[in-house]
C-alpha cells in the first residue's frame, strides 16, 4: 500500500495542534506536506490555505487539514476554489457526515474550541470514512458553479 499523502495548513491560532497533528499523522504513517504557517506570530489563513487547496484540487494531496481559531476563515478561503469541499468539523460525528454525505476533501478544524484528543479523532474518523455516493452523490455534484 502507497501512502496517503495529506495537506496541513493553519494560521498562528491553529499552529500548536498543526505541529501535534503532524507528528501523530507521521507516525501513523501519512506523508504530509506542511503549507504553514510555521510560529505563533499571527498569520493570515488565506496565505496557506489558498495554497493547500490548490494543491488538493489538483490531486496533488488526497485531503486537506487545515486548522485556525474557530476554524471558519480558513474552511471559506479553501472553499473559494471549485475543486474544494471544506468542512468545519467541530466533533467526530459532524466529521463522520462530511465523508459520508459531502465527499469532503479538506477537515476545517476549530483549533480554539476542541481539545487536541478531539482533534486526533475528528481527523481519524475523516481520514478513514468513505463517501456514501448514492442519493448524496448528485447533490455533490452540484456544489462547484459550472
Amino acid at each position: 500500500m502507497s501512502q496517503i499523502k495529506l495537506a496541513i495548513a493553519s494560521d498562528h491560532a491553529g499552529y500548536e495542534f498543526k505541529e501535534k497533528l503532524k507528528e501523530y499523522l507521521i507516525s501513523k504513517k501519512y506523508t504530509i506536506k506542511d503549507f504553514g504557517t510555521y510560529s505563533t506570530e499571527s498569520a493570515d489563513y488565506p496565505d496557506f490555505a489558498h495554497p493547500l487547496a490548490i494543491a488538493v484540487e489538483k490531486g496533488e494531496y488526497i485531503f486537506g487539514i487545515t486548522l485556525c481559531g474557530s476554524g471558519n476563515g480558513i474552511s471559506m478561503t479553501a472553499n473559494k476554489h471549485q475543486g474544494i469541499r471544506s468542512a468545519l468539523c467541530w466533533n467526530k460525528e459532524i466529521s463522520m457526515l462530511a465523508r459520508l454525505h459531502n465527499d469532503a476533501n479538506v477537515c476545517s478544524i476549530p483549533a480554539r474550541f476542541v481539545s487536541f484528543d478531539e482533534a486526533k479523532e475528528i481527523v481519524d474518523i475523516f481520514l478513514h470514512t468513505s463517501f456514501e455516493g448514492g442519493r448524496h452523490l448528485k447533490r455533490v455534484e452540484k456544489i462547484p458553479v459550472k
